[in-house]
């Protein structure tokens, strides 16, 4: 145990490298593990922060992804400790993950602070728990490198390709409509999901992968390896030898986590046709980081970036194909000099030099940006009196594209139950003309803003063959989803937002290309309403419920708590015993 003073001291020596009572006790009780002394030579700590959970089907596999990691660990001479922290289940959490996001970053900030870590390796897959990983150990900001799971096999209905969330909402709106049959619909529930690993369309979950690579915080590939392909295990060790050497490096996170990182990650999201949700999270990442980022920089970075993807919700491929082609590294070459090729990466290199050898082996699925799928495809950061805070939409998620630019008569639901209740019935007043518009659905009034942005069509609107509405609300939408569909407008309906002071007759006109969300109400009538809105009594008087309502910030600011924004370092805390 005799100090070697070639050797730099790392945190967790002030846990294991004390000659005395504490140091006795912190190595004893580890011990009770079955590890030898020598583990305690001063070689570095990785904490593997695991969201395992059988209640998160998208990370049910991070087990065995784990193991591997320690191997990697073990390998380069470092000592891996793996814990668990909040796992965020989107297929079966109610209200919404979302409510939750910050609080599983408070319990990895913390269990990171409170321990024996000098590196980590977050295992994330499910939606949100890759931003609730990388906002937590951002505020620590030791070396860290992220391994997302991977996404599932590609389903397959009837000789066709069907994609997560993507198909259950087609499929779900033939059925209301008519033109499937129930019994089909319940067949296609066991060809979704065949495999382990999270959506394979290019939802939020694969998005926020490709963000992970994008920002250099993951090594190349991690975006689209199927969960079950052996090579997403030989990444997953891979990542376990880079975090030894990372520590040894002092590669912290806020090293890689540049302004030019996060402007590569908006243009990949545009040019990938990402989800709407990649915003909040990245505006909530940056904050932790202390990169100025603006809901703006979305549009101005990203609104004229081609769409090169074809992958379901927007196409017709799934991530798979993805990987085959080539995967991110393949379509971030293609984008030549739009992406900063100097920012620095996990694996020591620039993002130019990990994506110098990357070809595209399948056009179809990657476009080359001489013949996008779309273009000027990136989401659009609207504005006008009914979003003073900013809104947004995603083009190319538009079923229509003439509904780009609208005109139409607000018909209201006060709240989710409200759309329920209604929407089906026969003497609803509303066509395919009408602007649906759904209040109550925002951070602080749901609470936990979910993904209910993308409303079910009126069923006798579907009967005449429509596909797509124009739809506004303070809430998200699944990155599965599709539509075209107005989210996070800001400041929402439950603060007193224009939102609320909508009411149906009113017109509402959308305009994309001018970044325009208008409510043709006078001023005069909108002061008025305003005198006469009532705020809704909070959704608790306790617990996490109470703190978050008190504390969640805007749509437009990324929905971090206020008192969460910047980090609080890596200091060894002061002895417990």
């Amino acid at each position: 145990m005799a100090d070697d003073p070639k050797k730099k001291s790392l945190r967790s020596a002030a846990w294991f490298g004390a000659q005395d009572r504490d140091g006795f006790n912190h190595r004893a009780w580890m011990r009770n593990q079955g590890l030898p002394s020598h583990v305690f030579d001063g070689r570095p700590v990785i904490g593997i922060c695991n969201t395992w959970s059988e209640l998160t089907p998208c990370n049910a596999h991070f087990r065995d992804i784990a193991e591997h990691v320690k191997r990697g660990v073990w390998e380069m001479g470092g000592f891996p400790v793996e814990f668990p922290v909040m796992s965020l289940g989107e297929t079966l959490m109610r209200p919404t993950t979302m409510l939750y996001r910050n609080l599983a970053s408070i319990d990895v900030e913390e269990s990171i602070r409170a321990n024996p870590l000098d590196g980590l390796v977050l295992l994330v897959g499910c939606d949100k728990t890759t931003p609730a990983l990388m906002m937590g150990a951002a505020s620590v900001d030791l070396p860290a490198i992220v391994v997302s799971g991977g996404p599932m096999l590609n389903g397959w209905f009837q000789g066709k390709r069907i994609g997560s969330g993507t198909a259950v909402w087609s499929m779900s709106e033939d059925v209301r409509a008519g033109k499937m049959e129930l019994s089909a619909f319940m067949e296609a529930e066991g060809c979704l999901s065949r495999s382990a690993g999270h959506c394979m369309t290019m939802g939020t979950a694969s998005t926020m992968a490709s963000m992970v690579e994008a920002l250099g915080m993951g090594l190349p590939a991690n975006a689209a390896i199927p969960a079950v392909d052996a090579r997403r295990y030989v990444l997953a060790h891979m990542a376990g030898r880079r975090a030894v050497e990372m520590v040894k490096e002092d590669l912290r996170m806020s090293k890689i986590l540049t302004r030019a990182a996060f402007e590569n990650a908006i243009r990949v999201n545009a040019a990938i046709g990402g989800s709407t949700n990649a915003i909040v999270h990245l505006l909530a990442i940056a904050g932790r980081i202390g990169v100025e980022l603006t809901l703006d920089d979305f549009d101005r970075l990203g609104h004229d970036m081609p769409l090169l993807t074809d992958l379901m919700p927007h196409g017709k491929y799934l991530m798979e194909d993805f990987y085959y082609a080539g995967g991110l590294a393949a379509l971030m070459k293609s984008l030549g000099g739009l992406l900063h090729t100097d920012a620095l990466t996990v694996n020591g290199k620039t993002l130019g030099q990990n994506i110098a050898d990357a070809q595209n082996w399948n056009e179809e699925v990657i476009r080359s940006p001489a013949k996008p799928l779309k273009e000027r495809a990136g989401i659009a950061v609207l504005r006008g009196n009914l979003c003073p805070d900013g809104a947004v939409i995603k083009p190319s998620a538009a079923m229509v594209p003439k509904l780009l630019k609208h005109r139409g008569r607000a018909v209201v639901f006060a709240s989710i139950e409200d759309f329920k209740a209604r929407i089906d019935d026969p003497a609803l007043d509303i066509d395919e003309n009408c602007v649906m518009v759904l209040q109550g659905a925002g951070p602080k009034g749901y609470p936990g803003f979910p993904e209910l942005g993308n409303l079910p069509l009126p069923k006798k609107v579907l009967k005449k063959g429509i596909t797509d509405m124009v739809r506004i609300s303070d809430a998200r939408m699944s990155g599965t989803a599709y539509g075209a569909v107005v989210l996070h407008v800001s400041p929402e309906s439950a603060v007193g937002g224009p939102l609320a002071l909508v009411r149906t007759g009113d017109i509402i006109e959308l305009d994309v290309e001018q970044r325009r969300l208008h409510l043709d109400v006078s001023e005069q009538e909108l002061a008025q309403r305003r005198a006469q809105w009532q705020p809704p009594k909070p959704h608790s008087d306790r617990g996490w419920v109470k703190l978050y309502q008190e504390h969640v910030q805007q749509a437009h600011l990324g929905c971090d708590l206020d008192f969460l924004i910047g980090n609080s370092g890596s200091a060894v805390p002061r002895p417990a015993h």
